[in-house]
């Protein structure tokens, strides 16, 4: 598996070792062991999900202030634009975000550690995403930052308006978002 640092501290794009062949591929999507040791996390899943959407669904930006998840997530099927927004106020990158086009194809995954809001945007027909969480959902500590935020100026490549979830439409500017310390 090769690791590479973003432009986050502690958020990593992961690209696993991949065998193919004529029949298909195969690839390990979590080895614990190996996970730890080529990140350096240590890290407990309590949690797999996985979400299906359209074309030009935009879900996020999501995060819970209270019991954070820390995720590693991978597009199963379909192409996906994946935001990650730092939300530590004691991080040099408070505010930032990066993105990562993420496929069934390419096969990359990104960790994203606790105390970062989460985000992406279906690129293909449709997607399946997945992700393993290191906390369980807690409804009422969820909090939605707002996608187009123009303080954060993300570069979503979208085609027209996205599809939103209502609580997706109500999201807060970081500017009066609860954020971690």
């Amino acid at each position: 598996m090769r690791v590479t640092p973003t432009a986050i501290a502690g958020v990593l794009l992961i690209e696993p070792k991949v065998f193919a062949d004529e029949r298909g591929f195969f690839f390990e999507s979590f080895n614990e062991r190996a996970f730890a040791q080529a990140t350096g996390v240590a890290a407990k899943f309590v949690q797999d999900n996985h979400s299906h959407s359209v074309r030009n669904t935009l879900r996020g930006l999501h995060y819970q202030i209270n019991q954070p998840q820390g995720k590693l997530v991978r597009a199963a099927a379909g192409e996906i634009f994946d935001v990650v927004v730092d939300l530590r106020r004691s991080s040099p990158t408070f505010g930032r975000w990066v993105g990562e086009q993420m496929s069934a194809e390419n096969k990359k995954m990104v960790w994203i550690p606790p105390g970062l809001a989460h985000g992406f945007i279906v690129l293909s027909e449709s997607a399946d995403f997945l992700y393993k969480t290191t906390d369980y959902w807690a409804p009422q500590h969820e909090r939605t930052l707002l996608w187009n935020d123009p303080d954060l100026a993300i570069a979503w490549p979208l085609a027209g308006e996205p599809i939103l979830a209502a609580k997706d439409r109500l999201g807060k500017c970081l500017s009066e978002a609860e954020v971690f310390d």
